[in-house]
């Protein structure tokens, strides 16, 4: 599960605690009695502002501003939870039983919104496509069907050359985690992929698949995606590879949200949630202590 779906969809199950003394009934509002006294709306209220009341905070925010700058439609939310729940399974599932699934779509939903709101900020120029351009230059952008025995290989492989889509076959049987993707595995150059898998690609054409290839592994099905042509045959379709990077760059999106904060003229009223969109003042940060230790390879 993404990073910031995690926490906020644990808090996402107490959303309501926020507007709980908003809705018409009093802060002593009882919530759960004993013989020894009542937990009230304001206890629970302020019990969950102090454990997760910024991470609530910000998702309520961000959903309340971006709708009414974007549109996400129901469509597009299952299609995003489906996504999601086919990519993390158990673990997904295993969230949506604790908080409910009305809770994890709305996570969903305000996730699609912030998407849309960083394609609306993210700006390609010729300058950024070249430069990727440039990157690609002695690689290739290949697929992969990866299964555990030569039997199974065998039956892909007959199954392409009946007609199926190597795509489908990939999300059928691969064992490895691009198989929702259709076993693509974007674009990589000598040296990053075992021996057996880099020699059998780098013989192949475009549009070209291979037979099984036994690896450590197990069984690879490869199919070369795309080669290196000439920049004006390719600059369109890297034009939007460029833009999707952009829209997924974590800098894009804050700016993206930065701005709807702004325009929306977000002002906290709660004093203990008052620097939840304050951003800390690089000035008075205490500077780190250098270290010998140098970043891995």
């Amino acid at each position: 599960m993404k990073k910031f779906a995690i926490a906020a969809i644990t808090a996402t199950s107490l959303l309501t605690l926020g507007a709980c003394s908003n809705n018409g009934g009093g802060s002593d509002d009882v919530v759960a009695s004993t013989k020894y006294g009542n937990v009230t709306k304001d206890e629970l209220y302020q019990a969950m502002k102090s454990r997760d009341g910024k991470a609530v905070l910000t998702e309520l925010v961000h959903k309340k501003i971006l709708s009414k700058q974007f549109k996400v439609t129901d469509k597009e939310v299952d299609a995003e939870y489906q996504k999601i729940k086919t990519q993390y399974g158990p673990q997904f599932d295993m969230l949506v039983q604790q908080q409910g699934e009305a809770a994890v779509r709305d996570i969903v939903k305000t996730d699609l919104l912030r998407k849309k709101a960083a394609n609306k900020e993210a700006s390609v120029t010729d300058a950024d496509i070249k430069k990727y351009y440039d990157t690609l230059k002695g690689k290739v952008h290949a697929a992969h069907i990866l299964v555990q025995d030569e039997k199974t290989a065998n039956e892909v492989e007959s199954k392409l050359k009946s007609g199926s889509k190597f795509e489908d076959l990939a999300k059928e049987y691969s064992k490895d985690s691009t198989a929702q993707s259709g076993g693509d595995l974007g674009w990589f150059g000598k040296g990053q992929m075992v021996k057996e898998f880099e020699t059998a690609a780098f013989k192949l054409k475009e549009g070209e698949v291979s037979q099984p290839v036994k690896s450590q592994y197990g069984y690879h099905i490869i199919k070369v995606l795309e080669t290196v042509k000439p920049y004006d045959q390719m600059k369109d379709k890297l034009k939007a590879e460029v833009k999707k990077q952009k829209e997924q760059d974590p800098a894009t999106i804050q700016n993206a949200l930065d701005k709807a904060l702004k325009e929306a003229k977000v002002e906290v009223k709660d004093k203990a949630l008052k620097d939840t969109f304050t951003k800390p003042d690089p000035s008075q940060q205490t500077p780190q202590a250098p270290t010998d230790q140098q970043p891995a390879q």
